[in-house]
């Protein structure tokens, strides 16, 4: 099987000189964050005002893979603790930092309108329309791995019976001496009962 290695639209290197905000845009600057935005806000001037930063929420939700930030409980805390970062999102400094319930809700959006995925199809045909990337060696991931929505079930070793309690029947007690006087039989001389040695000597 042939390895194809797909060069990255930025290098490493490029990533890391830029500032966090310049970093942000040169990778934001290639999604239409307007059609996601619309998809995501309420479409009636009627009812409750909507309070919360949706364009910096996105922006953020980025930025947060960016980062290698691993949960959105993360994402909310370094917002709180980093108000560069924060800014750098495109939160104003009077704006309140988003609950997780909030980023859920968003993402539950996004997930529905099916935005993500036409927005995701237009970078790479912009990208192979410019070069960046051949059509011929673009794949997407997908490494296998086990995955299943319960857990297995446990094998069931079947339970011992329980000795029966109490006498034994006749015919239980007559196989158990028979049983006895084998083993004693069986016994070198010395661990035999006292009875046997004399009758050996």
């Amino acid at each position: 099987m042939t390895i194809i290695r797909q060069p990255s639209l930025f290098s490493i290197q490029e990533l890391y000189d830029m500032e966090p905000t310049q970093k942000y845009e040169a990778i934001i600057s290639a999604i239409d964050l307007d059609a996601i935005y619309h998809n995501v806000t309420k479409k009636s001037r009627f009812g409750a005002p909507e309070e919360l930063n949706y364009a910096a929420m996105i922006i953020s939700t980025f930025v947060r893979y960016v980062e290698r930030i691993p949960t959105i409980k993360d994402l909310v805390k370094r917002l709180h603790d980093d108000i560069a970062f924060k800014l750098n999102c495109g939160f104003l400094v009077s704006d309140s930092i988003p609950s997780e319930a909030a980023y859920s809700r968003l993402v539950t959006k996004l997930e529905e309108s099916g935005v993500l995925e036409e927005e995701q199809e237009k970078v790479i045909l912009q990208a192979v329309a410019e070069g960046f990337i051949m059509d011929d060696t673009v794949a997407i991931d997908a490494t296998h791995f086990e995955a299943r929505d319960q857990a297995p079930a446990k094998e069931e070793k079947p339970k011992p019976e329980p000795k029966k309690r109490g006498r034994k029947s006749k015919e239980e007690r007559e196989q158990w001496l028979k049983e006895q006087a084998e083993k004693e039989a069986n016994l070198p001389l010395y661990d035999k009962k006292i009875e046997a040695q004399l009758d050996a000597s």
